[in-house]
């Protein structure tokens, strides 16, 4: 008997069925259109864009032009690219305008559909942002569907890291531009750093499709973009404490898996006071629970932490002598990317690498704040609907599942569970033969790169040919997945799986056209190109004979997305393909979330070795379990932001007050209120109201007077007059400032004072949001301790956070009133000093420009420095580490002659 809800559903359907429902009269009204889009010329799909835009900014609305937008970029797709949009792409299309995530399968098409949006979005004139989430992809998407977009007369741009300024600043006014998340976040706060309004890059926040959207705004949500300034070196500290952590013993401290944590037990604190004292990082007497003891304590969890919760090869690898981070959901590097709070230093120290200095905040911003500025936000992906809640709740973002092309015929076995990982490798490794005998191409998905090194090896000793996608592979990432879809292939990929490559049957047949035009450059495209199309389709026949892709994972991650993005690699376009997952009870998620219960079910059955448990209740289970770490992280995730929202109140603030100051051409009325502001706090403080004249501190007035304000005002004289009170002499010291000041303004000329003013302001707002900030981070740290004595940590942190920012913008008033006292023109000797120090310094950024243009011509000409001797280091001349090895190799210096031993 079928309940309530079922019985609901099969009579009125499903949300997601009504949504779609909904969209079906303008994907009718889109393919009405077609016939007339097609008889416009090339130069009558460009005026039809220039009529839409002019219809835009005369107010029509943009769901009133979809249908003649969504025509018109399909025709263009058509005759740039031979691409012609189906309705369910449409549909995509019409869902992103109408700012929700799209849910598409892969091979679905999301690059073509994101077009339709960007483009009816981009008539408003204040661009479009199309976000990726590497810089392959951003570039890759910009070029591909840029000539779609020169077709119908738009402009494209794209952004990538070390971008030259004015090539930026070009990308950032096209109609669409593509790029990184962490880019568009790393320009937002360089522009909130800038002192003129021209340089500033991101001049709206219109609308953003984000690709791949579950990772972006769920998987890097928590990870802040930090622009940082280098702090004291403290290089020694952190060996001395690496060495320490080895001598610990289990009941030194407890390790806590599920919460990712690590602490100190008593015993631990005890014998670490012992070391620290011995090795005179801790005064003689000073405990560690001192107020003191503060850095060291610090330290030392950092130190921990390094040692007990990351592990090489699978949280990072040491490439070149450096540490560099691995991504947990994708298994990429993330070369730059730095761990904070000291914590990458103490990582450095464990694995002897080179110690970085420390860093201090200049400014940040996460991900989740980032993406809320944009007026509409919409996002694309092949797995969503199982973060939908935190979707909603957080970006307010709905998510529909969009049907696909064709149906999906890949058969979906349920999981394998095994007593140990090596029943599970054997069982796995006999799966992979039995499917490359055949010649069935096999996608294996591990979590880590130990795991894929591991089946590697044991696929060697079998003899299987098959190729490994890793971090450590991550060049050769495209080509590796372009290939895995071919006869007999074997690749064994970490989470990452055809991230923005589609894996297709036979193999990717237009990478393989481009390899063979490279390859005969003299012969005809068309002709290679009908030859490679041929060898591709016979290809892909003997696949779909032997059953399609084979996607087979070697044990389920924390989060079902992961899975189900892995899943998705095979059955793409409605192409045969199985996926079964092969599990342990040695596996982290069974091992850490309750995995006993299991183990004893399997004893109790009796089961022999290298036997397997398959039913669909495991399968429930899991996915319970796994639904149980997601809400657990979204909690996480969810408390992370109320507190980065705090900040997040006081950056718009801050950012936006910047905003006016370098958009403003007079800043004289801001400076005199901070002027006057800070008279009247001076006459509160020694002349406290409703006091006599006796008892005012009027000799302390007249020195903060000079210190405050560069005034030497007879204060003294002004209080003994009869009948003068403190309001009296609030207004001549008022004036006396005034006068100053407009003696400053003639002696430097209006104009120059201007800028003197916005200057000085600038520079004390982003010094004060810096020292903000890092004391924001210290309450951070310590405001959670508050709880233990019943308050509420995030209302303190609200209060206390507040009271600091009124404190930094008393203090603002303070700096920008006394600098602006003290300013004076330069006498002629300082002007020549001046003058003489900046030519040093053009001269010097000269020498070096010929250096790096020497360097290039080098590379070049693949010559090796006159006077080279291979034998004698004194020939080589002294050249940087990432500079071209002198030899000629045309290899970095650090890769070659410069390796160290």
């Amino acid at each position: 008997m079928l309940g309530l809800g079922t019985l609901a559903k099969k009579v009125f359907g499903t949300p997601n069925d009504r949504k779609i429902k909904a969209t079906r009269p303008l994907i009718d009204q889109i393919n009405a259109l077609e016939e007339e889009f097609e008889k416009l010329s090339d130069d009558g799909l460009k005026e039809k864009t220039a009529e839409l835009r002019q219809r835009a900014q005369n107010g029509e609305g943009l769901d009133d032009l979809l249908p003649e937008a969504f025509a018109n970029v399909r025709e263009g797709a058509k005759r740039a690219l031979g691409l012609r949009a189906f309705d369910v792409q449409l549909m995509g299309g019409i869902f992103l305008h109408q700012g929700n995530i799209s849910e598409m399968k892969t091979g679905e098409g999301k690059t073509l559909v994101a077009t339709l949006p960007a483009y009816l979005n981009a008539l408003t004139g204040k661009g479009v942002h199309v976000v990726t989430v590497n810089e392959y992809l951003a570039k890759r998407d910009s070029e591909w569907m840029g000539k779609v977009f020169e077709t119908v007369g738009m402009t494209t741009g794209v952004i990538w890291s070390g971008q030259p300024e004015d090539q930026k600043m070009a990308a950032y006014q096209s109609d669409i531009t593509y790029a990184t998340n962490n880019e568009l976040g790393f320009d937002y706060l360089r522009d909130n750093m800038k002192s003129d309004l021209t340089q500033v890059h991101q001049k709206h926040h219109n609308f953003a499709i984000v690709d791949e959207v579950d990772s972006i705004l769920i998987d890097e949500a928590r990870t802040p973009l930090i622009i940082s300034g280098p702090a004291q070196d403290r290089s020694e500290l952190y060996v001395t404490i690496d060495k320490l952590i080895p001598l610990l013993q289990d009941d030194h401290f407890t390790l806590d898996e599920k919460t990712r944590n690590v602490t100190f037990t008593d015993e631990g604190n005890e014998f670490l006071e012992e070391q620290l004292i011995a090795r005179e990082l801790l005064p003689e007497g000073q405990s560690l629970y001192d107020p003191e003891s503060t850095t060291i304590v610090h330290h030392v969890n950092q130190g921990l932490r390094a040692h007990k919760m990351f592990q090489r090869d699978k949280d990072y690898i040491v490439r070149d002598g450096e540490v560099v981070l691995i991504d947990e959901f994708t298994g990429r590097m993330m070369p730059g990317r730095r761990l904070s709070d000291g914590l990458h230093q103490a990582i450095e120290a464990k694995e002897g690498a080179q110690i970085q200095p420390e860093n201090v905040t200049l400014a940040s911003v996460t991900f989740q704040n980032y993406f809320r500025l944009y007026d509409k936000l919409s996002g694309m992906t092949g797995t969503a609907l199982t973060e939908a809640e935190e979707f909603g709740e957080i970006y307010g973002l709905g998510v529909v599942e969009v049907p696909t092309n064709r149906p999906i015929t890949r058969e979906d076995k349920d999981d394998q569970v095994y007593r140990t990982v090596g029943e599970k490798h054997i069982a796995m490794i006999g799966q992979i033969k039995k499917a490359n005998e055949k010649g069935q191409p096999v996608l294996v998905g591990t979590t880590s790169i130990e795991k894929s090194e591991i089946l590697s090896q044991l696929l060697d000793k079998e003899g299987v040919k098959h190729n490994v996608l890793n971090a450590r592979q991550h060049e050769k990432e495209a080509q590796i997945v372009a290939d895995a879809g071919r006869f007999g292939a074997v690749t064994i990929a970490t989470n990452m799986a055809g991230r923005g490559t589609d894996i297709q049957l036979g193999g990717n047949v237009e990478m393989k056209v481009l390899e063979a035009i490279a390859a005969n450059p003299e012969a005809d495209p068309a002709e290679l190109r009908a030859a490679e199309e041929a060898r591709h389709a016979e290809e892909k026949q003997k696949v779909l004979d032997a059953g399609g892709l084979f996607v087979m994972a070697s044990e389920r991650h924390e989060s079902r997305r992961i899975d189900n993005q892995l899943r998705g690699r095979s059955g793409r376009q409605g192409d045969p393909g199985r996926t079964v997952f092969y599990l342990s009870l040695e596996d982290d998620l069974m091992r850490i979330f309750g995995s006993e219960r299991l183990d004893k079910v399997l004893k109790t059955l009796g089961m022999k070795e290298g036997e397997a448990i398959i039913h669909p209740w495991v399968n429930k289970s899991l996915e319970r379990a796994q639904a149980k770490v997601e809400g657990r992280n979204f909690d996480i995730r969810k408390n992370i932001l109320k507190f980065d929202d705090v900040m997040n109140d006081q950056r718009k603030v801050i950012f936006s007050q910047r905003r006016e100051i370098m958009s403003a051409d007079d800043l004289s009325e801001i400076v005199s209120d901070m002027r006057e502001q800070v008279i009247d706090d001076l006459i509160d403080q020694y002349m406290p109201p409703k006091t006599y004249a006796d008892q005012w501190d009027t000799d302390g007035l007249h020195d903060a007077v000079i210190e405050q304000l560069g005034v030497d005002a007879p204060v003294k004289d002004w209080a003994d007059e009869e009948g003068v009170d403190d309001d009296e002499i609030r207004e001549r010291l008022i004036k006396a400032a005034d006068d100053m000041m407009a003696k400053k303004a003639v002696d430097f000329g209006p104009e120059n004072m201007r800028n003197i003013e916005k200057q000085v302001l600038l520079q004390t707002i982003d010094s004060k949001w810096r020292e903000h900030l890092l004391t924001l981070e210290h309450l951070r740290s310590v405001v959670g301790f508050r709880g233990y004595a019943q308050r509420d940590p995030l209302n303190e942190y609200k209060n206390e956070s507040f009271q600091l920012f009124e404190g930094m913008l008393d203090g603002l008033r303070e700096t920008v009133t006394k600098q602006l006292s003290r300013v004076r023109p330069l006498t002629e000797k300082e002007q020549k000093e001046m003058l003489a120090q900046m030519a040093a310094q053009q001269a010097q950024m000269q020498k070096a420009a010929d250096r790096a243009e020497a360097i290039a011509e080098a590379e070049a000409s693949g010559d090796a420095r006159p006077g080279f001797v291979e034998d004698d280091p004194t020939t080589w001349g002294n050249p940087g580490r990432n500079d071209p090895c002198p030899c000629g190799s045309g290899k970095k210096f650090k890769h070659c002659h410069g390796r160290l031993a």
